[in-house]
């Protein structure tokens, strides 16, 4: 089984992350945490169910982690952008084994969350980075956690000139549609507000 789990938008500075979803979206992001293995730190919004919106940026405050980040946030400059996604598996290693380019399976916790996630070993993922980062949870789903702000991912658009490789996904949701273009995600979200872009 594979489905979606989350997006995520990557930034230089978390706060300038969080500023951008604001003005996108118009809710503010809740806190995360930090993750000590990759140096990185993040703030969340709930999708609903176990679906969320990650901003994730290097975490100023942390150590190096001795190898390339995830995200391949060590070569990311510029201005906030939705530029990743994730899908959730119920095997992992069956999954990277169908899919190797997705990365090695990572064994990580923060708290009482445990999951298992394929990260490339220089950090980039396939199709320039448009391949969705494969993550296994061992326990319970941060998401129904997070408090309910009224978004719903309504769709997902995942364009590159080859994204016809994602096909082999097998991963089965009317949201996600795969289009051959210039590079890069969009999302439209539903808001209290009526449904709105996030780029």
């Amino acid at each position: 089984m594979i489905a979606f789990d989350h997006i995520a938008v990557l930034c230089e500075r978390l706060e300038d992350g969080v500023a951008h979803v604001r003005e996108a979206l118009g809710v503010t992001c809740d806190p995360g945490g930090v993750h000590e293995a990759f140096g990185t730190h993040n703030a969340l919004l709930s999708l609903g169910g176990e679906e969320y919106l990650e901003v994730i940026a290097v975490d100023p405050a942390g150590r190096a982690p001795g190898r390339p980040r995830w995200f391949d946030l060590d070569r990311f400059s510029g201005p906030p952008v939705l530029a990743r996604w994730v899908c959730r598996v119920d095997d992992l290693d069956a999954a990277v084994a169908a899919h190797p380019g997705a990365g090695v399976p990572m064994a990580l916790q923060r708290g009482a969350y445990r999951w298992a996630m394929a990260v490339p070993e220089d950090g980039i993922l396939p199709l320039d980075n448009l391949h969705p980062a494969l993550i296994e949870w061992q326990g319970p789903h941060p998401a129904p956690r997070l408090p309910e702000r009224g978004l719903r991912l309504r769709r997902l658009i995942v364009a590159h000139p080859q994204v016809a490789v994602l096909d082999a996904l097998g991963l089965d949701d009317a949201r996600v549609t795969l289009t051959t273009g210039d590079t890069g995600l969009a999302a439209q979200i539903d808001t209290p507000d009526g449904p709105k872009w996030l780029r």
